[in-house]
């Protein structure tokens, strides 16, 4: 891993020429990503744009619901770009899609969406990782998550590993997303050991959010307090957990 991680920095660092200026390869990539995302965040709003107004009405949420919903294939494939951007823009929150998810959809539904988003979106961040050398890794992603990848795949246990802390709340999945193609796992493994550690957090939010338009409110809220809780705990022992999951690994 330490020899994939020198190639990937000295890719980012490589100098190409950009309408005769030199220009770090790893920029190009950033800014050819930015670009993505601002079209693509400019595409979902002017498809939208009819739906911002009636928010503000009385009984406008339900109006939008019910036609996002009534939208047939785009309301699916709207809901499946968030989700896609959700995992390529490591910094858009999850939870905030996955509610959305199970507001329009319902939990299973909702869920299958956010599920298919998560499989072609982290298939789409391995290839680009692993195919093209992704030297924007280096600037997006700290040593210390690359060192605690590179003892996962030092002790043999590198699948236990991924999906622990897949399974796991309030951890940086969608930065593991792209530290996992740096290492010898397969993408169908990491595929199936990821998204199949997302899936209770999927299931649970979609449940709780779909609650919040079927009557179901206090039971959704005292799911959302309890999943707050949870992610609060996990997040303020973030590295004890990850030890723990390290000593895990280790074990024959």
């Amino acid at each position: 891993m330490q020899e994939r991680r020198e190639v990937i920095r000295a890719k980012a660092n490589e100098e190409t020429e950009l309408r005769g200026r030199p220009v770090r390869r790893g920029d190009i990539f950033k800014i050819v990503g930015l670009v993505a995302f601002v079209a693509i965040i400019g595409l979902l709003g002017w498809l939208l744009r009819p739906y911002i107004h009636t928010l503000f009405e009385p009984g406008g949420i339900d109006e939008v619901i019910n036609d996002v919903r009534n939208a047939g294939p785009l309301g699916f494939l709207i809901l499946l770009a968030l989700q896609f951007l959700q995992i390529v823009v490591a910094f858009i929150p999850g939870e905030a899609t996955q509610m959305a998810a199970g507001i329009l959809y319902g939990p299973w539904v909702g869920g299958l969406v956010i599920l298919i988003g998560s499989i072609l979106s982290s298939a789409f961040v391995f290839v680009v990782v692993h195919r093209l050398g992704a030297p924007f890794v280096r600037d997006m992603v700290s040593d210390k998550w690359l060192d605690k990848f590179e003892r996962f795949e030092k002790s043999g246990k590198l699948e236990l590993g991924v999906f622990v802390l897949f399974l796991i709340p309030a951890m940086p999945k969608d930065i593991f997303t792209y530290l996992v193609p740096l290492t010898s796992m397969r993408m169908r493994t990491f595929l199936v050991l990821s998204n199949v550690g997302r899936i209770p957090g999927i299931l649970i939010s979609t449940y709780a959010a779909s609650g919040l338009v079927d009557g179901n409110v206090w039971g959704s809220i005292v799911i959302f307090a309890a999943l707050a809780v949870v992610a609060v705990v996990c997040l303020i022992f973030r590295d004890q957990i990850v030890s723990a999951v390290e000593k895990l690994s280790k074990k024959k």
